[in-house]
């Protein structure tokens, strides 16, 4: 992943640093555990952790090298770790594991680290959208249906919304974890021919993974729900970004990003206040899922195992996580900072619409005097079409119909908009606790 879009410390969950520390941690807890089940001798453990190298630079460069020689990752840091141990007990190292018993069980190890933080920043963004609902549920907006004007809503039924949605996606990534934190040390085929089962229990329990039974590898659907987690949750931030593209539109005008001092919107234009977050949120959400169907893919294997999966993985896992991680602090920030235009709103809402969000109340209220539905529709829908035809409030049109046999305090009511708005509260009650 490229740094710019790379949170730190998500980033620095898949390095190969981290990955290499990973896998010689599950390799000293297969001895420690071979040891206390008189497999190997004592004090082998304590000997091997006391010789283990530091996994720094010089150690991954070392290990590149000898990859050149044997073709095979897992056994080149295997001989190279066991030549910086430089000890006899160093044999055990490796012994009746085969790669993936080491390398899936790292892995399941950084990914489930790397959802810890996510989990974190997804509660943020559930717990921003949840504030911003209860500080604007009585700011009226037009709702709008098919990009047009519908009825009227509030902003804070539109943060509600994505609150619950962001929560969903919260339980997502917590299910994913769930799911893959799992471990195997069950060697070749999966079949415990030279390791005992305890070594997995004891290994797993040290790392706070779940023994699970496995072919010589674990099943790619964990990894694959992993990847539908982080896509989904990335989708989130684009629908939220997606709202705040087309609400800040020069002819709209309902909402703005925060705009820092010194910031330029346009190289060209001064006048430019872009909504850049909100569509870097869009971008970037497609790329995350881009991920997912390569994950997918992954999940189809060759009998017992075959190493397809393992090259899309070193690409895909790292960046969806770290992406999912940026989006997800990239549309917190949004939402807490987002400038709502409650005038702009509500002018849009009264004028600009022409008083049209209140169509239907008025078809409704037709009906109650006694009109068939259709008849009632389509009264309204000549006088909705004159409204705009002529650029005239809807309500004027209204008075002046004389097949719109309604009093004037029935167009009070049919144009309330509190009225309209009187459940509001429900939005409110279904984000409680969030």
């Amino acid at each position: 992943m490229i740094p710019r879009y790379a949170p730190p410390d998500l980033a620095a969950l898949f390095t190969d640093e981290a990955r290499f520390a990973a896998m010689l941690e599950v390799e000293l807890l297969a001895v420690a555990a071979m040891e206390r089940h008189s497999v190997a001798p004592a004090g082998t453990a304590a000997r091997l952790r006391a010789a283990a190298p530091v996994v720094d630079a010089a150690l991954v460069e070392a290990v590149a090298r000898r990859e050149a020689e044997t073709h095979h990752d897992t056994a080149a840091f295997v001989d190279v770790v066991q030549s910086e141990m430089a000890v006899p007990e160093a044999s055990w190292l490796h012994y009746g594991l085969t790669s993936s018993d080491v390398v899936d069980t790292a892995l399941a190890l950084q990914l489930t680290r790397a959802l810890d933080v996510l989990l974190v920043d997804s509660r943020k963004l559930v717990a921003a959208f949840a504030a911003r609902a209860r500080a604007t549920i009585d700011v009226p907006v037009a709702g709008r249906t098919h990009g047009m004007f519908a009825e009227p809503t509030t902003f804070g039924a539109k943060f509600a919304l994505f609150g619950l949605q962001a929560e969903r996606d919260r339980v997502r990534l917590s299910r994913a974890r769930e799911g893959i934190a799992v471990g195997k040390l069950s060697g070749a085929v999966g079949t415990f021919s030279a390791i005992d089962p305890s070594v997995e229990a004891e290994v797993c329990a040290a790392l706070g993974l779940t023994p699970a039974p496995a072919t010589q590898v674990l099943a790619r659907d964990r990894h694959a729900e992993v990847l539908y987690a982080c896509a989904a949750t990335a989708t989130t931030t684009e629908a939220f970004g997606t709202e705040v593209r087309l609400l800040s539109r020069s002819e709209v005008g309902e909402v703005a990003e925060p705009f820092a001092e010194g910031q330029k919107g346009s190289s060209s234009m001064p006048h430019k206040h872009n909504p850049v977050v909100a569509e870097r949120l869009c971008g970037l959400a497609r790329v995350v899922r881009g991920y997912l169907v390569p994950g997918l893919e992954d999940v189809a294997l060759w009998h017992e195992r075959d190493i397809s999966h393992s090259s899309v993985e070193r690409v895909v896992l790292p960046d969806a996580l770290q992406l999912t991680g940026f989006l997800l602090r990239s549309a917190t920030g949004l939402a807490t900072g987002l400038l709502v235009n409650a005038e702009r709103a509500r002018e849009n809402l009264e004028d600009v619409s022409l008083g049209l969000v209140y169509s239907q109340s008025v078809l409704l209220a037709l009906v109650d005097k006694g009109l068939t539905r259709d008849e009632a529709y389509r009264i309204v829908q000549r006088a909705a079409a004159e409204a705009v035809e002529t650029h005239t409030p809807f309500r004027k049109v209204l008075e002046g119909d004389a097949d719109v046999a309604l009093e004037t305090s029935d167009l009070d009511v049919a144009f309330d908009l509190g009225r309209v708005l009187v459940h509001r509260s429900r939005f409110l009650d279904a984000i409680d606790g969030l």
